[in-house]
């Protein structure tokens, strides 16, 4: 019995000397996030490598949701179903209902994240982690394919090459406390997309789009199209019904304060991250750095940015807590919309009111207008590249 457990133990545990980043390189991310979340006393690494984990987890989870339905890449308006996969022959037809499990399967996963980032909390700790390591298991195979690799899907694909100033190449991250911020900042925003995605229940849109589109496609017979709009611009069309669909219905109010909670724990942990990283007095292979530091990834990172960004999110605070309202063309200089009461009571979107004014006067009200002058200075501070920043700041 005593040599079964041994052998058990071997066969479980990571090799010897093996660090975290290369258990993940032989293993994949999900048997190192169940070695990890085993552990009886994990020290600050571990926690973070298991926070990290399951936030690239519930990534993966939704990427092999993808492949298994064949949903392509071509989704650019929203995270995760813009990313490029491997394509998946023998995909089953994606239905309504796979939607509303990928995004709450996401959502649980930044749950476990952020349960593992609240046992770290502030407590000091250095993870050092090869990019080249990470990998996604799309095809669930268990073994590390092309185009699985963390590159490939995510890593210059948001269009960041422009940002590059210093290729890298093979960037090792030197990860530490304020990115424990950081990261729990995304998980928010993730969990804010998704509690305001299903207060639209988009189910029944996009079993309505779908059910139209069959029935379009089926009255073209044996004779092709006479041109090729539908080849060109069908899909989009059809996606933007999807979303309009779902957005005409009144959503549900405890979704949207969910969300809106995450939207703003999201600016908390920014900027606790930039009160964390504006203090650090080393350089070595940033996430992302100071004005005094410089990225592990290459990245250009113009001084000053962290003081812009945190003026864009006091902005986006000011907003999300009614201190100031969104300018509307039919609302005149003095007043502007509430962005917390249309959260607290959430409004159907329907496209016609809204651009009359009608629809949103019950938002509206006299007080201080958000001004575009944050976003104008960080998007002249990062060269035109805000949006490329902003998906990389959080």
């Amino acid at each position: 019995m005593r040599r079964l457990l041994l052998t058990f133990a071997l066969l479980t545990s990571p090799a010897a000397a093996e660090t975290i980043s290369e258990e993940i390189a032989r293993t994949g991310l999900g048997p190192t996030e169940a070695r990890l979340a085993a552990l009886s006393s994990p020290t600050n690494e571990d926690l973070f490598a298991l926070a990290g984990l399951r936030f690239l987890g519930g990534v993966e989870a939704a990427l092999q949701l993808r492949w298994q339905t064949g949903v392509r890449a071509d989704w650019s308006e929203l995270p995760i179903l813009r990313l490029p996969i491997p394509e998946n022959p023998d995909a089953r037809p994606f239905v309504p209902a796979d939607f509303t499990t990928l995004l709450t399967g996401l959502d649980a996963d930044m749950d476990s994240a952020r349960a593992a980032l609240t046992q770290l909390g502030d407590k000091p700790f250095a993870l050092e982690i090869r990019l080249a390591d990470l990998w996604f298991d799309i095809d669930m195979n268990g073994t590390r394919n092309e185009g699985e690799d963390v590159a490939s899907v995510a890593g210059l694909t948001l269009g960041g090459a422009r940002m590059v100033a210093v290729p890298v190449p093979d960037p090792v991250i030197r990860f530490d406390t304020a990115d424990a911020a950081w990261l729990t900042a995304y998980t928010h925003f993730l969990s804010g997309f998704v509690s305001t995605a299903l207060a639209y229940d988009p189910e029944p849109a996009i079993r309505r789009v779908m059910d139209s589109s069959t029935a379009i496609y089926a009255l073209w017979g044996d004779t092709p199209p006479p041109n090729a709009m539908d080849m060109m611009f069908g899909r989009q069309v059809d996606r933007i019904a999807m979303v309009l669909f779902a957005l005409s219905k009144t959503p549900d109010k405890a979704l949207a304060l969910d969300a809106h909670g995450h939207f703003l724990s999201m600016i908390t942990e920014n900027r606790r991250f930039w009160a964390l990283v504006g203090v650090e007095e080393d350089n070595d292979r940033e996430w992302v750095p100071n004005d005094r530091q410089a990225s592990g990834l290459g990245f250009a990172v113009p001084p000053g940015t962290g003081d812009r960004w945190q003026a864009v999110l006091a902005d986006a605070e000011a907003l999300l807590t009614g201190e100031a309202l969104i300018p509307h063309w039919r609302f005149g200089a003095e007043a502007g919309i509430n962005l917390k009461r249309a959260f607290e009571n959430p409004p159907a979107v329907d496209l016609v009111t809204w651009i009359q004014g009608e629809g949103l006067l019950p938002y509206a009200e006299k007080g201080r207008r958000i001004s575009p002058a944050a976003w104008n200075d960080f998007e002249r501070l990062v060269s035109g590249d805000a949006i490329l920043f902003a998906v990389f700041l959080n």
